[in-house]
């Protein structure tokens, strides 16, 4: 092997950008780790380079600069590991190149080809797009994750330099990665305990996903900005004073909260901006290992500042799940604004800022975890397990829960500890110590007194069931109660095992109603091969079994359906057939004057022709729409994901050919356009006045809103809103999406509101 980095050591490249470049990541890592050999690095860069060639990324500039600053950003963010950077420098090597596994094997080693493999081909999961092909992928490189974390730390250090250089990718893509960032990556980080990635991938993000509210979150701060830096400066001189007093030696940190932090209050809690006190947070670390002297610093500060009631969090005593420990308390200043103050010692700051890569040692050469942290990410494993028969949708919603939740411990009667997730019952319990336990669970006792299986479990319980033979098994109703995917796991287990033919008739009953209720035509969808197709990408052998899976809830029939829309949409798209002339009608505008009709559409060139908008459908400025010639009234504008208009494409239906080409013209002339859409959300108190707040805050028309109750616990909404565009559309379902409890938010038509 070494013979072999000599060989490539010996390739020469000018003393370009890129050299310079690399010089500067080559700076870190002697700056940190002066006793370091550099040489498979500079191999690494030296072979990356090689090999990606010509190749540019979409801002112009070499490919290879990409892995560079990748491995820049893992130098200085989580620490430096010569097999992770060698890695990051070549992540991308096996999936954009000729190069393969056994390439990279060759020259650097097996530990380094497997970080390399293990990234390779995580792309995004498209919550709301076409293709869910890649989940398989993800599931695949958690795994690698379980059994070695710095997979998924190169990942992030991968996914944080792409959202740096975002603006550059189409507004589409832009949406895309910046929800799966915030959806899946965000949540990884924040397990992981990184929170200073967390932060900077957060932040990077919501400016694509909602720029309204970011401009009015940037327009307040740069308004207030001069009182806030002269409370921060005010209080931070009075932190440092008092410290002085006890004679302690610490560093204060001071900074105004991150765009998302400031971002999910608002919409999480419903608050306007100036509702939002706490804007500036402070942070003493203590020099040294001394916990008594974090807990004596909380003593000072509730000397000079008055604490907030109940914001007092211990997580010394009681770390949290990714083990992060501090103390938290939030202090009114003397003018009445909140603040909030986090004390820790330095060990603890360097978790906190590089998590897991924090216990990483490099002694001799040799990079290594010990068995006490790969441990810690069992969970990872068995999370993955439980979650095996999971939809991609479902599995994406999974990992972004799991990666959030807090745990609780609980003890068996002869005190063995047992991990579950907050808000567990001893339903969880049961199946975590066996499956037959969960299945045959009569009751159970907690410390020592008969409690019902749905209590709430707290830290500290020791829990024992009382089981029955005889019992029948579980019920479907658990599934809504029960936290943990594993209990969730094997409950499915049982249903599919012993009463499949149940499961299947709910799940056909429950596919065919949203079915109908999307208005597709279920025998034109079986005989077009779209749901043949659909079935295939999912990984489902036959119908019975997409009925069952449904019946026992690993997969909805929305989601299903979705698939089959964004599959019949792609057909459509694809289609050779286009609707309407081949050659447009003559454009009636003049040279270089922008278009402009009544309507805000112009059909084939013509500025002035009868429109209406589609109830089915109803779209908004800025979505992709198609024209029908409708009979003595018009042109009927639908969206081209609507079902009545990819029914008849692909049905080939006698009203095919009356489907012509229109598109928006080019100023607005009227107002807002009525839009629908579902909110799923959890049955909470105030639900009702959280969704309307929302709605107030966007300032958007409403036209009518209606909710029910569901027979899982859950509460649907029912919207009509009229939006100015699909920009303005897009930003009020992200704001709905952060409110806490809100599941699912999707888009209809609002003739059936």
């Amino acid at each position: 092997m070494e013979r072999k980095i000599a060989q490539v050591l010996e390739l020469e490249f000018p003393n370009d950008e890129v050299e310079k470049q690399f010089d500067k990541l080559l700076k870190v890592v002697t700056d940190k780790s002066p006793e370091m050999s550099l040489d498979r690095i500079r191999a690494a860069y030296k072979f990356a380079r090689k090999y990606h060639g010509e190749q540019a990324r979409a801002d112009g500039s070499p490919f290879v600069t990409h892995p560079i600053s990748a491995a820049t950003i893992f130098a200085s963010y989580i620490g430096i590991d010569e097999e992770s950077l060698c890695a990051c420098l070549l992540h991308d090597l096996i999936e954009d190149t000729e190069v393969d596994y056994a390439d990279v094997q060759r020259i650097f080693g097996e530990n380094i080809a497997n970080l390399v493999d293990g990234v390779t081909k995580l792309k995004h999961i498209q919550f709301l797009a076409k293709d869910e092909e890649q989940v398989g992928t993800l599931r695949k490189t958690l795994l690698a994750t379980a059994k070695d974390p710095r997979v998924m730390l190169i990942k992030l250090a991968d996914r944080l330099h792409n959202m740096s250089t975002l603006e550059y990718k189409t507004p589409e893509k832009q949406r895309e990665k910046a929800a799966e960032t915030i959806e899946i990556y965000s949540p990884i980080a924040h397990r992981f305990g990184m929170q200073r990635i967390k932060w900077e991938l957060e932040d990077r993000s919501i400016i694509f996903l909602d720029a309204i509210a970011c401009k009015e979150i940037n327009d307040f701060l740069d308004k207030h900005g001069d009182e806030l830096e002269e409370l921060r400066i005010q209080i931070k001189e009075r932190i440092e004073q008092k410290l002085s007093e006890y004679n302690i030696k610490a560093e204060v940190q001071s900074r105004i909260k991150h765009l998302y932090s400031i971002y999910r209050k608002m919409y999480s809690q419903n608050k306007t901006l100036t509702e939002v006190h706490d804007l500036c947070a402070f942070r003493i670390i203590v020099e040294g290992d001394s916990v008594a002297e974090c807990y004596l610093v909380h003593g000072a500060m509730s000397e000079i500042f008055r604490p907030s009631p109940g914001k007092f969090k211990d997580y010394i005593a009681q770390e949290k799940p990714n083990g992060y420990r501090s103390l938290h308390n939030t202090y009114v200043s003397e003018s009445g604004t909140l603040f909030e103050i986090q004390i820790r010692t330095r060990t603890m700051h360097e978790y906190a800022e590089k998590g897991v890569a924090a216990h990483w040692a490099y002694k001799g050469g040799e990079n290594r975890l010990s068995a006490a942290d790969l441990r810690q990410y069992e969970w990872l494993r068995n999370m993955l397990s439980a979650q095996e028969d999971l939809g991609p949708r479902e599995f994406a919603e999974a990992i972004r829960t799991e990666m959030f939740a807090d745990e609780l411990m609980v003890y068996t009667p002869k005190g063995k500890v047992v991990i579950l997730p907050s808000g567990a019952t001893p339903i969880d319990f049961a199946y975590h110590v066996h499956s037959e336990l969960g299945n045959h669970i009569a009751g159970a006792k907690v410390n020592g007194r008969v409690v019902p299986i749905d209590s709430i479990l707290a830290s500290g319980n020791i829990v024992e069931i009382i089981k029955n033979e005889s019992s029948r098994g579980p019920s479907l109703d658990w599934l809504n109660i029960v936290k943990s995917p594993e209990a969730r796991a094997k409950i499915r287990q049982w249903f599919r095992r012993e009463r499949r033919d149940e499961m299947i008739a709910l799940g056909k009953s429950e596919f065919e109603s949203e079915m109908k209720r999307a208005r597709f035509d279920i025998t034109e969808i079986k005989h077009s091969g779209i749901l043949e197709t659909v079935l295939e990408r999912s990984s489902i052998k036959t119908l019975d079994d997409l009925y069952a899976s449904i019946g026992v809830r690993s997969r909805s029939a929305s989601q299903i359906v979705n698939r089959i829309r964004d599959e019949a949409l792609k057909r459509v798209r694809d289609s050779a057939e286009i609707a309407g002339p081949e050659i447009p009608l003559e454009d009636k505008r003049m040279p270089d004057e922008p278009a402009t009709s009544t309507s805000g559409v112009i059909v084939d060139g013509l500025t002035d022709c009868a429109v209406k908008f589609a109830r089915c459908c109803n779209p908004v400025r800025g979505d992709e729409i198609i024209g029908f010639v409708t009979q003595g009234h018009g042109v009927s504008v639908h969206r081209k994901d609507c079902p009545n208009y990819m029914n008849s494409i692909i049905s080939r239906d006698k009203n095919s050919g009356r489907w012509i080409k229109v598109e928006w013209s080019g100023r607005v002339v009227n107002g807002a356009y009525l839009t629908g859409f579902y909110v799923t959300a959890d049955e909470r108190d105030n639900m009702y006045s959280y969704i309307m707040d929302v709605l107030r805050q966007s300032k958007v028309d409403i036209d009518s809103l209606n909710y029910r109750n569901n027979r899982d616990g859950s509460v649907a909404f029912s919207i009509a809103a009229r939006v100015h565009d699909s920009a303005e559309l897009e930003s009020l379902i992200t704001k709905m999406r952060q409110v806490r409890g809100v599941s699912n938010v999707r888009r209809v038509g609002t003739e059936r509101l």
